[in-house]
């Protein structure tokens, strides 16, 4: 099998196996959680995660041939997203009026920093060669945390939908 399709077929799994835990284990207790300790759960791992996006930027991590339209992004989208996962988990955990605003914020740039990775590695033709050791951050790290802005907007329209009057929120 060539490097390209081992590398999409590491994504994909990855990608499967974190839904599925996500609709298995994490879903049924997330929901019947306290809304604020459920989104800093969920927001907490890209305190620590985001930053190792950085490593694209790292020469012998990466090969040369990474091109900086992917490299650059990529790397500084990832610490914009893990600096605004450490204001939102504070905020949440102090319980801050702005907390949920700060959660919106992050979870709406992680999410469209993630997408625009995917759509510009395929725009410059990325191998998963030039990734070097940093092919692990998008097959390991990225879907499992691609699943975690899914349920985090999921918390977040039950909220919204919950403090509207006459909806339900389920």
């Amino acid at each position: 099998m060539n490097a390209l399709a081992l590398f999409g077929a590491s994504i994909l799994a990855s990608s499967v196996s974190s839904t599925v835990a996500a609709r298995l284990f994490a879903w049924p207790r997330l929901r019947n959680t306290d809304p604020n300790r459920a989104l800093t759960l969920l927001v907490a791992p890209h305190m620590f995660l985001r930053f190792l996006g950085l490593s694209f930027l790292v020469p012998g991590v990466v090969s040369p041939l990474l091109q900086a339209g992917f490299a650059i992004p990529g790397a500084y989208g990832d610490f914009i997203a893990g600096i605004l996962a450490i204001v939102a988990t504070i905020a949440l955990v102090n319980r801050a009026s702005w907390a949920t605003k700060s959660v919106w914020l992050f979870n709406m740039w992680g999410a469209a920093d993630f997408l625009f990775a995917f759509y510009e590695g395929g725009q410059v033709g990325i191998q998963p060669g030039m990734l070097g050791a940093a092919f692990f951050i998008v097959t390991a790290v990225v879907p499992p945390l691609l699943v975690t802005h899914v349920l985090i907007f999921r918390l977040l329209m039950r909220r919204q939908a919950a403090s509207e009057p006459g909806r339900s929120h389920d």
